[in-house]
Protein backbone atom coordinates (compact mmCIF):
# COMPACT_ATOMS: atom_id res chain seq x y z
CA UNK A 1 0.00 0.00 0.00
CA UNK A 2 1.13 3.19 -0.74
CA UNK A 3 1.42 6.15 1.61
CA UNK A 4 -1.72 8.37 0.41
CA UNK A 5 -5.38 8.24 0.56
CA UNK A 6 -7.58 9.51 -1.47
CA UNK A 7 -10.37 11.78 -0.12
CA UNK A 8 -12.76 14.01 -1.54
CA UNK A 9 -10.82 14.01 -5.18
CA UNK A 10 -7.92 15.61 -3.18
CA UNK A 11 -4.38 13.45 -2.63
CA UNK A 12 -2.91 14.30 0.97
CA UNK A 13 0.10 12.03 2.93
CA UNK A 14 -1.19 10.62 6.13
CA UNK A 15 1.18 8.71 8.70
CA UNK A 16 0.95 5.14 7.78
CA UNK A 17 -0.84 3.99 11.03
CA UNK A 18 -3.80 6.02 9.46
CA UNK A 19 -3.49 4.55 5.90
CA UNK A 20 -5.73 1.26 6.20
CA UNK A 21 -8.16 3.24 8.53
CA UNK A 22 -8.75 6.29 5.86
CA UNK A 23 -8.51 3.77 2.46
CA UNK A 24 -11.21 1.33 3.73
CA UNK A 25 -13.25 3.16 5.99
CA UNK A 26 -17.10 2.96 4.31
CA UNK A 27 -19.36 6.48 5.37
CA UNK A 28 -22.05 4.85 7.25
CA UNK A 29 -21.78 4.13 10.89
CA UNK A 30 -22.61 -0.33 10.51
CA UNK A 31 -21.81 -3.58 11.77
CA UNK A 32 -19.41 -3.70 9.01
CA UNK A 33 -17.78 -0.08 9.60
CA UNK A 34 -17.53 -1.31 13.15
CA UNK A 35 -15.60 -4.55 12.17
CA UNK A 36 -13.48 -2.69 9.42
CA UNK A 37 -12.50 -0.05 12.21
CA UNK A 38 -11.84 -2.69 14.52
CA UNK A 39 -9.55 -4.43 12.09
CA UNK A 40 -7.26 -1.37 11.22
CA UNK A 41 -7.08 0.20 14.52
CA UNK A 42 -4.82 -2.28 16.39
CA UNK A 43 -7.75 -3.72 18.64
CA UNK A 44 -7.21 -6.98 21.00
CA UNK A 45 -6.80 -10.63 18.77
CA UNK A 46 -10.37 -11.13 20.43
CA UNK A 47 -12.61 -8.24 18.84
CA UNK A 48 -10.00 -8.38 15.70
CA UNK A 49 -11.12 -12.36 15.15
CA UNK A 50 -14.28 -12.08 15.22
CA UNK A 51 -16.78 -15.12 14.48
CA UNK A 52 -20.02 -13.30 13.47
CA UNK A 53 -20.70 -13.39 9.12
CA UNK A 54 -20.47 -10.90 7.87
CA UNK A 55 -23.77 -9.18 6.38
CA UNK A 56 -23.54 -7.29 3.43
CA UNK A 57 -24.88 -3.60 3.90
CA UNK A 58 -25.85 -1.07 1.12
CA UNK A 59 -25.22 1.84 2.66
CA UNK A 60 -22.54 3.55 1.13
CA UNK A 61 -22.72 1.26 -1.96
CA UNK A 62 -23.52 3.23 -5.43
CA UNK A 63 -26.37 1.46 -6.69
CA UNK A 64 -26.29 0.59 -10.39
CA UNK A 65 -28.47 2.36 -12.92
CA UNK A 66 -30.98 0.36 -12.94
CA UNK A 67 -32.00 -2.81 -10.79
CA UNK A 68 -31.14 -5.74 -12.95
CA UNK A 69 -33.98 -7.86 -13.93
CA UNK A 70 -33.86 -11.55 -13.49
CA UNK A 71 -35.85 -13.01 -16.78
CA UNK A 72 -36.48 -17.24 -17.27
CA UNK A 73 -34.71 -18.34 -20.65
CA UNK A 74 -34.00 -21.85 -22.27
CA UNK A 75 -30.54 -22.94 -23.45
CA UNK A 76 -30.25 -23.36 -27.47
CA UNK A 77 -26.54 -23.38 -28.18
CA UNK A 78 -23.26 -24.10 -25.81
CA UNK A 79 -20.15 -23.52 -27.05
CA UNK A 80 -16.69 -23.65 -25.74
CA UNK A 81 -16.58 -20.32 -23.19
CA UNK A 82 -20.15 -19.04 -23.89
CA UNK A 83 -23.91 -20.14 -23.77
CA UNK A 84 -26.70 -18.67 -25.66
CA UNK A 85 -29.98 -18.61 -24.20
CA UNK A 86 -33.36 -17.91 -25.68
CA UNK A 87 -35.86 -15.64 -24.08
CA UNK A 88 -38.94 -16.04 -26.99
CA UNK A 89 -39.01 -13.70 -30.00
CA UNK A 90 -36.27 -12.03 -30.85
CA UNK A 91 -35.01 -11.25 -27.13
CA UNK A 92 -31.48 -13.33 -27.00
CA UNK A 93 -28.47 -13.34 -24.11
CA UNK A 94 -25.52 -15.29 -23.68
CA UNK A 95 -23.40 -16.17 -20.54
CA UNK A 96 -19.99 -17.10 -19.87
CA UNK A 97 -19.55 -20.95 -18.91
CA UNK A 98 -17.38 -19.68 -15.86
CA UNK A 99 -20.78 -18.50 -14.22
CA UNK A 100 -22.05 -22.40 -14.02
CA UNK A 101 -20.14 -24.19 -10.73
CA UNK A 102 -18.11 -27.35 -10.84
CA UNK A 103 -20.18 -30.38 -11.37
CA UNK A 104 -22.83 -28.46 -12.75
CA UNK A 105 -23.13 -28.93 -16.50
CA UNK A 106 -25.96 -27.06 -18.43
CA UNK A 107 -27.17 -29.28 -21.19
CA UNK A 108 -29.12 -27.97 -24.34
CA UNK A 109 -32.93 -27.14 -23.88
CA UNK A 110 -32.67 -26.36 -19.70
CA UNK A 111 -34.51 -23.52 -18.42
CA UNK A 112 -33.26 -21.45 -15.70
CA UNK A 113 -33.23 -17.89 -14.82
CA UNK A 114 -30.66 -15.52 -15.65
CA UNK A 115 -29.53 -11.58 -14.39
CA UNK A 116 -30.12 -9.31 -16.87
CA UNK A 117 -26.55 -7.66 -16.68
CA UNK A 118 -26.64 -4.75 -19.83
CA UNK A 119 -27.44 -5.08 -23.42
CA UNK A 120 -24.77 -5.38 -26.19
CA UNK A 121 -26.36 -3.01 -28.64
CA UNK A 122 -23.74 -3.85 -31.37
CA UNK A 123 -24.20 -7.51 -30.78
CA UNK A 124 -27.67 -7.21 -30.05
CA UNK A 125 -27.79 -9.41 -27.32
CA UNK A 126 -28.50 -8.93 -23.62
CA UNK A 127 -25.67 -10.12 -21.03
CA UNK A 128 -26.29 -12.18 -18.70
CA UNK A 129 -25.22 -13.88 -15.37
CA UNK A 130 -26.57 -16.03 -12.45
CA UNK A 131 -27.21 -15.34 -9.11
CA UNK A 132 -24.28 -16.66 -6.58
CA UNK A 133 -22.11 -17.35 -9.86
CA UNK A 134 -18.28 -15.70 -10.00
CA UNK A 135 -18.42 -12.34 -11.97
CA UNK A 136 -15.36 -12.36 -14.34
CA UNK A 137 -15.73 -8.29 -16.00
CA UNK A 138 -16.23 -6.43 -12.18
CA UNK A 139 -15.44 -2.33 -12.31
CA UNK A 140 -16.35 0.26 -10.27
CA UNK A 141 -19.26 1.16 -12.29
CA UNK A 142 -21.41 -2.16 -12.03
CA UNK A 143 -19.88 -3.34 -8.52
CA UNK A 144 -23.00 -4.46 -6.53
CA UNK A 145 -23.35 -5.54 -2.89
CA UNK A 146 -23.79 -9.47 -3.10
CA UNK A 147 -21.87 -9.85 -6.35
CA UNK A 148 -19.42 -13.09 -5.96
CA UNK A 149 -15.93 -11.97 -7.52
CA UNK A 150 -12.74 -13.54 -8.23
CA UNK A 151 -9.56 -11.83 -5.51
CA UNK A 152 -5.83 -12.38 -5.40
CA UNK A 153 -4.66 -11.81 -2.23
CA UNK A 154 -1.37 -8.88 -2.18
CA UNK A 155 -1.09 -8.88 1.67
CA UNK A 156 -1.38 -9.11 4.90
CA UNK A 157 -1.56 -7.30 8.55
CA UNK A 158 -3.39 -8.48 12.27
CA UNK A 159 -6.60 -7.10 10.88
CA UNK A 160 -7.04 -8.86 7.94
CA UNK A 161 -5.91 -9.66 3.71
CA UNK A 162 -5.58 -7.08 1.24
CA UNK A 163 -6.70 -7.75 -1.96
CA UNK A 164 -6.84 -7.02 -5.51
CA UNK A 165 -10.00 -7.34 -7.81
CA UNK A 166 -9.42 -6.17 -11.38
CA UNK A 167 -7.13 -3.48 -10.36
CA UNK A 168 -9.11 -2.67 -7.58
CA UNK A 169 -8.10 -2.63 -4.35
CA UNK A 170 -10.12 -4.27 -1.17
CA UNK A 171 -10.09 -5.66 2.43
CA UNK A 172 -11.44 -8.41 3.91
CA UNK A 173 -11.29 -8.21 7.91
CA UNK A 174 -9.85 -11.17 9.70
CA UNK A 175 -13.07 -12.78 10.96
CA UNK A 176 -14.62 -12.98 7.48
CA UNK A 177 -11.58 -15.07 6.00
CA UNK A 178 -12.53 -18.61 7.21
CA UNK A 179 -14.94 -19.83 9.77
CA UNK A 180 -12.52 -20.19 12.33
CA UNK A 181 -9.65 -18.56 13.80
CA UNK A 182 -6.40 -17.67 11.70
CA UNK A 183 -3.49 -16.96 13.76
CA UNK A 184 -1.05 -16.41 10.61
CA UNK A 185 -2.59 -15.37 7.33
CA UNK A 186 1.13 -15.60 5.36
CA UNK A 187 -0.01 -18.45 3.59
CA UNK A 188 -2.90 -16.32 1.85
CA UNK A 189 -1.09 -14.02 0.40
CA UNK A 190 -0.40 -15.05 -3.44
CA UNK A 191 -3.48 -17.08 -3.46
CA UNK A 192 -6.90 -16.16 -5.46
CA UNK A 193 -9.65 -16.90 -4.03
CA UNK A 194 -14.04 -16.23 -4.25
CA UNK A 195 -14.94 -13.49 -2.11
CA UNK A 196 -18.54 -11.44 -1.67
CA UNK A 197 -18.93 -7.64 -1.58
CA UNK A 198 -19.91 -6.81 1.09
CA UNK A 199 -19.90 -3.07 0.89
CA UNK A 200 -18.10 -0.52 -0.91
CA UNK A 201 -18.06 3.35 -2.21
CA UNK A 202 -17.02 3.65 -5.50
CA UNK A 203 -16.45 7.37 -5.36
CA UNK A 204 -13.53 6.30 -1.95
CA UNK A 205 -12.69 3.74 -3.63
CA UNK A 206 -13.60 1.42 -0.48
CA UNK A 207 -13.93 -1.58 -1.05
CA UNK A 208 -14.74 -4.82 1.52
CA UNK A 209 -15.34 -8.18 0.77
CA UNK A 210 -16.23 -11.28 2.59
CA UNK A 211 -14.90 -15.06 2.11
CA UNK A 212 -16.89 -16.23 5.30
CA UNK A 213 -20.51 -15.55 3.62
CA UNK A 214 -19.73 -18.27 1.07
CA UNK A 215 -18.36 -20.65 3.44
CA UNK A 216 -21.05 -20.19 5.82
CA UNK A 217 -23.59 -21.00 2.62
CA UNK A 218 -21.18 -23.68 1.65
CA UNK A 219 -21.38 -25.49 4.82
CA UNK A 220 -25.32 -24.98 4.83
CA UNK A 221 -25.80 -26.49 1.58
CA UNK A 222 -23.70 -29.26 2.60
CA UNK A 223 -25.53 -29.64 5.81
CA UNK A 224 -29.05 -29.75 4.34
CA UNK A 225 -27.74 -32.40 1.25
CA UNK A 226 -25.90 -34.66 3.91
CA UNK A 227 -28.76 -34.07 6.32
CA UNK A 228 -30.45 -35.91 3.87
CA UNK A 229 -28.24 -38.78 3.07
CA UNK A 230 -28.06 -39.44 6.97
CA UNK A 231 -29.81 -42.23 8.79
CA UNK A 232 -29.42 -43.90 12.31
CA UNK A 233 -27.37 -46.91 12.40
CA UNK A 234 -25.21 -45.53 9.90
CA UNK A 235 -21.29 -45.32 10.44
CA UNK A 236 -19.71 -42.50 8.90
CA UNK A 237 -16.22 -40.95 9.02
CA UNK A 238 -15.60 -37.68 10.81
CA UNK A 239 -13.15 -35.23 12.01
CA UNK A 240 -12.59 -34.39 15.80
CA UNK A 241 -13.23 -30.66 15.79
CA UNK A 242 -13.39 -29.98 19.38
CA UNK A 243 -12.38 -32.06 22.90
CA UNK A 244 -14.41 -30.99 25.59
CA UNK A 245 -14.71 -32.80 29.46
CA UNK A 246 -18.06 -34.03 28.32
CA UNK A 247 -17.71 -35.44 25.24
CA UNK A 248 -16.38 -34.38 21.35
CA UNK A 249 -18.03 -32.65 18.28
CA UNK A 250 -17.19 -34.62 14.92
CA UNK A 251 -17.55 -32.86 11.77
CA UNK A 252 -19.41 -35.28 9.19
CA UNK A 253 -18.53 -33.10 6.49
CA UNK A 254 -20.62 -30.21 6.59
CA UNK A 255 -23.21 -31.62 10.00
CA UNK A 256 -21.28 -31.94 13.36
CA UNK A 257 -22.25 -34.67 16.00
CA UNK A 258 -21.69 -34.86 19.51
CA UNK A 259 -20.14 -38.16 20.86
CA UNK A 260 -20.89 -37.80 24.94
CA UNK A 261 -18.59 -39.43 26.98
CA UNK A 262 -20.38 -42.17 27.57
CA UNK A 263 -20.83 -43.61 24.12
CA UNK A 264 -16.81 -43.22 23.76
CA UNK A 265 -16.29 -46.61 25.76
CA UNK A 266 -17.71 -49.63 27.06
CA UNK A 267 -15.54 -49.01 30.16
CA UNK A 268 -17.86 -48.16 33.40
CA UNK A 269 -16.81 -45.48 35.87
CA UNK A 270 -16.17 -41.93 35.59
CA UNK A 271 -14.32 -40.93 31.96
CA UNK A 272 -12.58 -38.22 30.18
CA UNK A 273 -13.31 -37.19 26.31
CA UNK A 274 -9.71 -36.20 26.33
CA UNK A 275 -8.62 -39.59 27.29
CA UNK A 276 -10.02 -41.20 24.05
CA UNK A 277 -9.64 -38.55 21.35
CA UNK A 278 -7.91 -35.57 20.58
CA UNK A 279 -8.69 -32.70 17.95
CA UNK A 280 -8.06 -33.34 14.24
CA UNK A 281 -8.69 -37.39 14.89
CA UNK A 282 -10.56 -39.10 12.06
CA UNK A 283 -13.15 -41.61 13.38
CA UNK A 284 -15.44 -44.18 12.42
CA UNK A 285 -18.92 -43.28 14.35
CA UNK A 286 -22.25 -44.34 14.62
CA UNK A 287 -25.67 -42.47 14.48
CA UNK A 288 -27.43 -43.14 17.31
CA UNK A 289 -29.78 -40.28 17.02
CA UNK A 290 -31.33 -37.19 14.69
CA UNK A 291 -32.71 -34.15 15.78
CA UNK A 292 -34.69 -33.31 11.75
CA UNK A 293 -35.89 -30.11 13.78
CA UNK A 294 -32.96 -28.78 15.42
CA UNK A 295 -30.07 -30.27 12.87
CA UNK A 296 -28.62 -32.17 16.05
CA UNK A 297 -26.95 -35.52 15.53
CA UNK A 298 -26.14 -38.15 18.64
CA UNK A 299 -23.24 -39.99 17.83
CA UNK A 300 -21.12 -43.47 19.05
CA UNK A 301 -18.03 -44.35 18.91
CA UNK A 302 -17.86 -47.07 20.98
CA UNK A 303 -20.78 -48.92 18.76
CA UNK A 304 -19.41 -48.13 15.83
CA UNK A 305 -16.19 -50.48 17.13
CA UNK A 306 -17.91 -53.58 17.52
CA UNK A 307 -20.68 -54.73 20.03
CA UNK A 308 -21.82 -54.60 23.09
CA UNK A 309 -18.83 -57.27 25.41
CA UNK A 310 -21.50 -57.64 27.71
CA UNK A 311 -24.03 -59.01 24.98
CA UNK A 312 -22.04 -62.37 24.89
CA UNK A 313 -21.15 -61.88 29.04
CA UNK A 314 -23.55 -64.38 29.76
CA UNK A 315 -21.80 -67.02 27.50
CA UNK A 316 -18.07 -66.38 27.98
CA UNK A 317 -18.35 -66.07 31.97
CA UNK A 318 -20.85 -68.75 33.18
CA UNK A 319 -20.93 -69.03 36.91
CA UNK A 320 -17.96 -71.61 38.05
CA UNK A 321 -15.88 -70.26 34.72
CA UNK A 322 -12.01 -69.89 35.80
CA UNK A 323 -10.74 -66.37 34.11
CA UNK A 324 -8.31 -63.88 34.40
CA UNK A 325 -8.37 -60.18 35.21
CA UNK A 326 -7.04 -57.29 35.74
CA UNK A 327 -7.51 -55.13 38.95
CA UNK A 328 -8.64 -51.73 37.79
CA UNK A 329 -9.45 -50.13 41.17
CA UNK A 330 -9.33 -51.28 45.11
CA UNK A 331 -12.14 -49.90 47.55
CA UNK A 332 -12.61 -51.20 51.14
CA UNK A 333 -15.13 -53.46 50.24
CA UNK A 334 -13.50 -54.75 47.66
CA UNK A 335 -11.58 -54.57 44.48
CA UNK A 336 -12.61 -54.08 40.59
CA UNK A 337 -11.51 -56.69 38.15
CA UNK A 338 -11.53 -56.42 34.51
CA UNK A 339 -11.79 -59.23 32.09
CA UNK A 340 -12.04 -57.28 28.85
CA UNK A 341 -12.51 -53.64 27.86
CA UNK A 342 -15.99 -52.96 28.84
CA UNK A 343 -16.35 -56.19 30.96
CA UNK A 344 -16.26 -55.11 34.51
CA UNK A 345 -17.07 -56.56 38.23
CA UNK A 346 -16.50 -56.98 41.85
CA UNK A 347 -14.13 -59.21 43.63
CA UNK A 348 -15.83 -58.92 47.57
CA UNK A 349 -13.32 -58.91 50.37
CA UNK A 350 -15.00 -61.63 51.66
CA UNK A 351 -13.77 -63.74 48.32
CA UNK A 352 -10.13 -62.55 48.36
CA UNK A 353 -8.91 -64.59 50.98
CA UNK A 354 -9.82 -67.78 53.41
CA UNK A 355 -8.62 -65.51 56.30
CA UNK A 356 -9.69 -62.28 57.74
CA UNK A 357 -7.66 -59.67 55.72
CA UNK A 358 -7.79 -55.81 57.63
CA UNK A 359 -7.99 -54.38 53.95
CA UNK A 360 -8.49 -55.38 50.40
CA UNK A 361 -4.92 -53.79 49.71
CA UNK A 362 -3.12 -56.74 51.53
CA UNK A 363 -4.12 -59.23 48.72
CA UNK A 364 -4.42 -56.83 45.74
CA UNK A 365 -2.82 -54.12 43.98
CA UNK A 366 -4.18 -52.10 41.43
CA UNK A 367 -2.62 -53.31 37.98
CA UNK A 368 -2.30 -56.37 39.51
CA UNK A 369 -3.36 -60.12 36.97
CA UNK A 370 -4.79 -62.38 39.18
CA UNK A 371 -7.02 -66.09 38.36
CA UNK A 372 -10.42 -65.63 39.66
CA UNK A 373 -13.82 -68.09 39.62
CA UNK A 374 -17.13 -66.37 38.20
CA UNK A 375 -19.36 -66.31 41.17
CA UNK A 376 -22.29 -64.63 39.28
CA UNK A 377 -23.50 -62.97 36.15
CA UNK A 378 -26.02 -60.29 35.31
CA UNK A 379 -25.64 -59.12 31.09
CA UNK A 380 -28.91 -57.02 31.77
CA UNK A 381 -28.16 -55.77 34.83
CA UNK A 382 -23.92 -55.56 33.39
CA UNK A 383 -22.73 -57.16 36.80
CA UNK A 384 -20.24 -59.78 37.57
CA UNK A 385 -19.13 -60.88 40.41
CA UNK A 386 -16.26 -62.92 41.06
CA UNK A 387 -14.08 -65.63 43.78
CA UNK A 388 -10.34 -65.08 44.36
CA UNK A 389 -9.90 -67.91 47.33
CA UNK A 390 -12.46 -69.75 45.38
CA UNK A 391 -10.40 -70.14 42.62
CA UNK A 392 -7.69 -71.91 44.33
CA UNK A 393 -7.49 -74.88 47.08
CA UNK A 394 -9.47 -74.45 50.14
CA UNK A 395 -8.10 -75.61 53.07
CA UNK A 396 -10.98 -76.48 55.15
CA UNK A 397 -11.60 -79.26 52.54
CA UNK A 398 -9.26 -81.93 54.37
CA UNK A 399 -8.78 -80.02 57.32
CA UNK A 400 -9.25 -83.80 59.01
CA UNK A 401 -6.88 -85.39 57.44
CA UNK A 402 -4.19 -82.82 58.63
CA UNK A 403 -5.95 -82.17 62.22
CA UNK A 404 -6.79 -84.34 65.22
CA UNK A 405 -8.85 -82.84 67.98
CA UNK A 406 -6.85 -83.24 71.15
CA UNK A 407 -3.66 -82.88 69.51
CA UNK A 408 -1.52 -80.13 69.13
CA UNK A 409 -0.11 -77.73 66.39
CA UNK A 410 1.94 -74.56 65.34
CA UNK A 411 0.86 -72.25 64.78
CA UNK A 412 1.20 -67.86 64.14
CA UNK A 413 -1.02 -65.38 66.19
CA UNK A 414 -2.58 -63.01 63.37
CA UNK A 415 -4.50 -60.63 65.67
CA UNK A 416 -5.62 -59.85 69.59
CA UNK A 417 -8.97 -59.58 70.38
CA UNK A 418 -10.47 -58.44 73.84
CA UNK A 419 -12.24 -62.17 73.80
CA UNK A 420 -9.35 -64.15 72.51
CA UNK A 421 -6.43 -64.67 69.59
CA UNK A 422 -6.38 -65.97 65.97
CA UNK A 423 -3.96 -68.00 65.61
CA UNK A 424 -3.05 -69.45 61.83
CA UNK A 425 -1.86 -72.99 61.43
CA UNK A 426 -1.46 -72.15 57.30
CA UNK A 427 -2.84 -70.13 54.93
CA UNK A 428 -6.71 -69.30 55.12
CA UNK A 429 -6.78 -71.92 58.20
CA UNK A 430 -7.43 -70.18 61.18
CA UNK A 431 -8.79 -70.96 64.65
CA UNK A 432 -9.71 -69.20 67.94
CA UNK A 433 -7.98 -69.28 71.44
CA UNK A 434 -10.46 -67.91 73.87
CA UNK A 435 -9.23 -65.66 76.96
CA UNK A 436 -9.81 -68.84 79.25
CA UNK A 437 -7.86 -71.09 77.40
CA UNK A 438 -4.85 -68.41 77.46
CA UNK A 439 -3.87 -69.55 80.49
CA UNK A 440 -4.06 -71.37 84.07
CA UNK A 441 -4.22 -68.24 85.23
CA UNK A 442 -6.53 -65.19 85.67
CA UNK A 443 -6.03 -63.06 82.54
CA UNK A 444 -7.01 -59.51 82.50
CA UNK A 445 -6.00 -59.01 78.80
CA UNK A 446 -4.99 -61.24 76.22
CA UNK A 447 -2.08 -58.98 75.14
CA UNK A 448 -0.34 -59.64 78.64
CA UNK A 449 -0.22 -63.37 77.34
CA UNK A 450 0.36 -62.68 73.69
CA UNK A 451 1.22 -60.57 70.63
CA UNK A 452 0.48 -60.41 66.92
CA UNK A 453 3.48 -62.21 64.72
CA UNK A 454 4.36 -64.65 67.80
CA UNK A 455 4.54 -68.36 67.29
CA UNK A 456 2.50 -70.42 69.28
CA UNK A 457 2.39 -74.32 70.58
CA UNK A 458 -1.64 -74.51 70.51
CA UNK A 459 -4.08 -77.82 71.63
CA UNK A 460 -6.79 -78.71 69.39
CA UNK A 461 -9.79 -78.66 71.16
CA UNK A 462 -12.47 -78.91 68.31
CA UNK A 463 -12.89 -78.67 64.47
CA UNK A 464 -16.09 -77.77 62.79
CA UNK A 465 -16.09 -77.85 59.05
CA UNK A 466 -18.86 -76.75 58.06
CA UNK A 467 -19.06 -73.62 59.88
CA UNK A 468 -14.97 -73.06 59.18
CA UNK A 469 -14.31 -72.93 63.28
CA UNK A 470 -11.59 -74.26 65.35
CA UNK A 471 -11.34 -73.74 68.91
CA UNK A 472 -7.63 -74.29 70.06
CA UNK A 473 -5.98 -73.96 73.67
CA UNK A 474 -2.67 -72.52 75.18
CA UNK A 475 -2.84 -73.57 78.57
CA UNK A 476 -3.51 -76.98 77.37
CA UNK A 477 -0.84 -77.40 74.92
CA UNK A 478 1.37 -76.23 77.63
CA UNK A 479 -0.09 -78.32 79.96
CA UNK A 480 -0.09 -81.52 77.34
CA UNK A 481 3.73 -80.26 76.49
CA UNK A 482 4.73 -80.73 80.27
CA UNK A 483 2.28 -83.98 81.10
CA UNK A 484 4.60 -85.57 77.84
CA UNK A 485 8.13 -84.26 79.01
CA UNK A 486 6.85 -85.78 82.75
CA UNK A 487 5.90 -88.89 80.87
CA UNK A 488 9.08 -89.31 79.07
CA UNK A 489 11.42 -88.39 82.24
CA UNK A 490 9.67 -91.43 84.36
CA UNK A 491 9.49 -93.63 81.51
CA UNK A 492 11.15 -97.16 82.75
CA UNK A 493 14.98 -97.72 81.88
CA UNK A 494 15.26 -101.24 79.81
CA UNK A 495 17.12 -104.33 81.27
CA UNK A 496 20.39 -104.06 82.55
CA UNK A 497 22.93 -106.28 80.52
CA UNK A 498 24.71 -109.41 81.97
CA UNK A 499 28.16 -109.25 82.81
CA UNK A 500 29.88 -112.24 80.79
CA UNK A 501 31.95 -114.76 82.56
CA UNK A 502 35.53 -115.14 82.21
CA UNK A 503 37.08 -118.22 81.25
CA UNK A 504 39.66 -119.42 82.97
CA UNK A 505 37.90 -119.94 86.81
CA UNK A 506 37.96 -116.88 87.85
CA UNK A 507 34.83 -114.88 88.44
CA UNK A 508 34.22 -111.33 89.48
Amino acid sequence: MVDFYLSRGKMSKQPHDDLYKEKFRPNSDTALDREVEAALSGLSEQELYSDKPLVPQKEGAVPSESAKQVRRGRIVQIDRDDIFVDFGGKSQGIVSRLQFLDGEEPKVGDEMDFNVDKYNKSEGLLLLSRQGATMTNVSWENLEVGQIVEATVTGSNKGGLELEIKAMRAFMPAGQVELFHVPDFADYVGKKMTVEVAQFDARAKNLIVSRRNILEREKEEQKKKLMEELAEGQIRRGTVRSVMDFGAFVDLGGVDGLVHVSEMTFKRGRQNANEFVKIGDVLDVKIVRIDRETGKLALSLKQARGTDPWAEAGTKYGVGTSITGRVTKVESFGAFIEVEEGVEGLLPVSEMSWQRIRHPSDVVKEGDTVKLLVLSVDPAGRRISFSLKQAGPDPWSNVADKYAVETNATGRITRVVDFGAFVELEPGLEGLIHISELSSRDVRAVSQIVTVGQEVRVHILDIDKTARRMSLSLKRAVETQAAEAVASAAAPVGPKKKRPQLRGGLDY
